[in-house]
């Protein structure tokens, strides 16, 4: 009995131990929480036009290439979208697939060409350089299609509309490379908000995070090889309790069947030397009854005696596997509120990008009237200069017409003192 009880009263200073780390762990949580707002971004919005300008290009990036990606699926269900489509783009999107069944056309005869073993290096020269000539061609044809085909499908926001709601059944190359590009665009985003000082206080930050969370998870190792160790010590008590069941039920059926063949030895016996001796077989009869009674009394006795401690043992056994369920609940109680704390962080998060989203609109809204009120100011003084250009000329023109006329009445006036002059000289000539 001492020596089964031995493992539980080693388990009490490990339960003990594991709790002050529990606690510990839980006192550095509450901390960490009190930090958690290092990791918010100091901005919301960008604030350089390049900055700005980079994020929009990224954006209408990965809005083609979720357009690009879809061609295939707009050619296979031609029928489907026609009507939406319309007549340009279904053009298109034809002329994109000939030029896609062309290259792959190119590519089989290239590599059919190389699947033969002899052929002569001097043509195998002539045929690369042939197919270089063809693929580059059919490469350029290629991306002049996709360029024309973004640009109707620009002009055509249904068709893109409709075009995009079938996303799911992009090709997941597709769209893993959409979902790398949007990571990298959240990614880039971040990191421009951020500003040199606070990423690199944000680093450290994040280093102290990492080393308390391995810390933790050393912690959370520890505590599950002792749980470990505590269920082993169990497994083992138990298969020696059972161990010392089974032997004890070998003894007693083994008792039960010395006994009884005892028994019949006796009674064969007796009848043999009954006739011959009965009053002897009478009594070695009571005397052998006499030492049955006492079997059966040792027997009876021997098996409450069993049962006494099989009771203990499963008492203890009951107690260990009380142990070990509050370990469980407290294990999964610690878990739960982490699992509290990450969807209260989610939510938050998700908060906040709604907010983002919502001022990106409120941007992009103020950035088209703040383009139409520049246009306008640029044609208002654009009139402006125009009409002054007009007044300057005009008043250059007047100037010019005033001085030509002031030199004619002068010419004018000095024309006529001349008349006048000549006249007088005349008069005086007669009266002479």
């Amino acid at each position: 009995m001492e020596v089964l009880s031995a493992p539980l009263r080693l388990s009490l200073p490990q339960s003990t131990e594991t709790q002050s780390r529990t606690t510990s762990s839980q006192s550095k949580t509450s901390k960490a929480q009190t930090k958690i707002k290092m990791l918010e971004q100091g901005r919301k919005k960008l604030t350089s036009i390049e900055t700005q300008r980079v994020i929009s290009v990224l954006d209408e990036t990965i809005k083609k290439l979720e357009l690009v990606s879809m061609f295939q699926h707009a050619v296979d269900n031609l029928e489907q979208y026609k009507i939406v489509l319309g007549s340009e783009l279904v053009g298109a999107l034809r002329e994109h697939q000939r030029l896609q069944d062309n290259m792959n056309l190119q590519l089989t005869r290239l590599h059919s060409k190389e699947g033969e073993e002899e052929y002569s290096i001097v043509e195998d020269k002539n045929t690369k350089e042939q197919s270089d000539v063809i693929f580059a061609r059919i490469r350029q044809g290629i991306q002049s299609s996709i360029r024309n085909t973004l640009r109707l499908f620009v002009s055509n926001p249904p068709a893109s509309k409709a075009l995009r709601a079938e996303g799911h059944l992009r090709d997941p190359a597709y769209q893993e490379l959409i979902q790398t590009m949007s990571e990298m665009r959240g990614f880039l985003f971040e990191f421009l908000l951020t500003s040199p000082l606070e990423q690199t206080e944000k680093m450290r930050y994040l280093h102290d995070i990492t080393i308390r969370n391995k810390k933790n998870r050393e912690l959370l190792l520890t505590l599950e090889e002792e749980l470990k160790t505590v269920v082993l010590d169990r497994d083992t008590e138990i298969s020696k309790k059972n161990e010392i069941i089974r032997h004890l039920k070998v003894n007693l059926h083994q008792l039960e069947k010395l006994s009884e063949s005892q028994v019949k030895r006796i009674m064969q016996e007796a009848e043999t030397q009954q006739k011959s001796d009965c009053r002897t077989s009478e009594g070695k009869c009571s005397k052998i009854h006499h030492e049955l009674q006492q079997l059966r009394s040792q027997l009876s006795s021997t098996i409450s005696e069993n049962r006494e401690i099989e009771l203990t043992m499963r008492k203890k056994k009951y107690k260990i596997e009380t142990e070990i369920e509050n370990w469980i609940q407290k294990y999964d109680t610690d878990m739960g509120e982490k699992q509290d704390e990450l969807e209260e962080l989610e939510a938050e998060y998700n908060l906040e990008k709604a907010q983002l989203a919502e001022v990106q609109e409120k941007l992009a809204v103020m950035e088209e009237e703040y383009i139409q009120i520049m246009e306008e100011r640029r044609l208002a003084k654009l009139r402006m200069e125009e009409e002054e250009r007009e007044l300057a000329n005009k008043n250059r023109a007047a100037t010019v017409i005033q001085a030509h006329w002031k030199g004619y009445l002068v010419r004018q006036s000095m024309k006529s003192k001349k008349k006048k002059k000549k006249g007088k000289g005349k008069g005086k000539k007669g009266k002479k």
